[in-house]
């Protein structure tokens, strides 16, 4: 061991390198299964970035402890093996430091959404290089003054204001962390946030430790040794433990890797524990379906949603008509339950409001930025306005051609309409006449809508002559 405690290449050095090379390749697993064993479409906005960012922040972290601390035995005679490079700016802003600034955005995220009920005021792009502006001025101000000695350690002088930087922020993740204590997650953001800290807190204290023994008993080269195996070994475990899906993409987070497993969660609604026959169910006989009927009522039985939301999906249109399920779905939480209905208004605002969202709905600039700067994700009224436009929109586009398609041919040979079949009357929304006949300023087009008998008498004899 006489030569490897300085240069590095001894055999714990390799072990080490080899299990923090295994970590980052179990990060990388844990970060694209889910999306290539379910299809997921890839999400828009800091749902998607903020885990890419994170394993990119991982990676950073490790490769910056292996080149600065000589686990690899090489001499030092290029610029890009330089301890600046490696030390100061790849494990501070672009490791250590990014990556806990990305888990304060989404803590910072979770206490505005589920303590505040209204979405961030300040976007993640925006709130992400703000707070990692001090680790890059410290990284800057070390390059400046270039207090590393050849092994890469810091003065003295310096190690405090570093430490100081490092506790600071994740005293910041501890604060946001027990600001949201009291809110009962559904998919362990919690227990995900407190791991992290732990983590976090103990790689520091190790850090620190390992510093004041190597400075006061540098010429030990076993201690030596110890130290940066531990050091290496503490950083791979932080990035598995740091890292987390469950405050960015809490659905995904829930599903099983398992392709027979996966239909548990597949949806926002089971995963809450919502059932697909609703809250409360009226069972009866209902009558033949209408084409009379207003839409919104007609939507109102299942069979008849279902039909006539896979005639929209075959036209491309599909997204009004799922908007609408799972508004509906929405509407059976009881509203004396805040956080499944934030849950659940998060999730719809974004798949379906968002700009460039996956399944983004046509609705005016109005009613979006209305849900969007809404002060209450709870409020049973949120998604209202929205609807009555989609509505509108489907009776223009959508209704007219569905009476004689395929899609309600079917419909009506199988009988679903007239079997009894589930009638579903949900707490929060119900059947009005406000939705179901838009008029004066609630109609986004302005314009005298003609009678559902006059547009559909027609298509509905030729169905029943068939």
């Amino acid at each position: 061991m006489g030569s490897c405690g300085k240069n590095g290449g001894c055999p714990s050095d390799y072990i080490a390198v080899a299990i923090s090379l295994l970590c980052f390749i179990l990060l990388l697993i844990k970060a694209t299964l889910p999306f290539l064993v379910h299809k997921v479409p890839r999400p828009k906005g800091s749902g998607f970035w903020i885990p890419v960012i994170q394993v990119f922040a991982s990676l950073n972290l490790l490769l910056s402890i292996v080149m600065s601390i000589n686990f690899l035995k090489f001499k030092k005679k290029h610029w890009w093996q330089s301890c600046y490079l490696w030390a100061v700016w790849v494990e501070g802003p672009l490791g250590f430091g990014l990556l806990l600034s990305c888990r304060i955005v989404q803590a910072f995220q979770l206490y505005y959404i589920f303590v505040k009920r209204r979405l961030p005021p300040i976007r993640s792009y925006v709130f992400l290089p703000t707070i990692v502006l001090p680790w890059i001025a410290g990284a800057a101000l070390l390059h400046k003054k270039k207090p590393l000695n050849e092994r890469c350690h810091l003065g003295t002088r310096w190690i405090i204001p570093v430490v100081f930087l490092h506790t600071t922020y994740v005293a910041a993740l501890v604060g946001f962390t027990v600001a949201i204590r009291h809110i009962e997650f559904r998919f362990h953001e919690l227990k995900d946030l407190w791991r992290g800290i732990l983590v976090s807190t103990s790689s520091v204290g190790l850090w620190v430790t390992a510093y004041i023994l190597n400075e006061i008993h540098d010429d030990i080269e076993w201690l030596q040794v110890t130290s940066r195996f531990l050091l290496l070994i503490m950083a791979s475990i932080l990035v598995l433990a740091f890292f987390s899906m469950s405050s960015s993409q809490p659905l995904l987070s829930k599903m099983s890797l398992r392709k027979r497993e996966a239909t548990e969660f597949e949806t926002m609604g089971r995963a809450l524990g919502i059932p697909d026959s609703g809250l409360l169910l009226q069972r009866e006989p209902a009558p033949d379906i209408d084409p009379n009927e207003p839409l919104d009522k007609l939507l109102l039985n299942k069979g008849f949603r279902q039909s006539f939301m896979a005639f929209a999906d075959s036209c491309l249109a599909g997204e009004s008509v799922h908007f609408y399920d799972e508004v509906h779905e929405l509407a059976k939480i009881p509203v004396n339950d805040p956080v499944r209905r934030i849950y659940m208004a998060r999730h719809i605002i974004e798949k379906y409001v968002i700009a460039g969202a996956t399944m983004e709905v046509n609705i005016s600039h109005r009613n979006r930025q209305e849900i969007l700067t809404t002060p209450d994700l709870a409020h049973p009224d949120l998604f209202n306005n929205a609807l009555n436009e989609l509505l509108q929109l489907m009776k223009m586009n959508l209704a007219k051609d569905y009476w004689s398609s395929m899609f309600f041919k079917k419909l009506r040979e199988d009988g679903t309409g007239s079997n009894g079949h589930e009638l579903e009357v949900v707490t929060g929304w119900n059947y009005s006449p406000r939705l179901s006949c838009v008029h004066g300023e609630d109609d986004p087009f302005h314009e005298e809508h003609p009678s559902k008998s006059s547009a559909h008498d027609t298509n509905t004899q030729d169905v029943e002559q068939q």
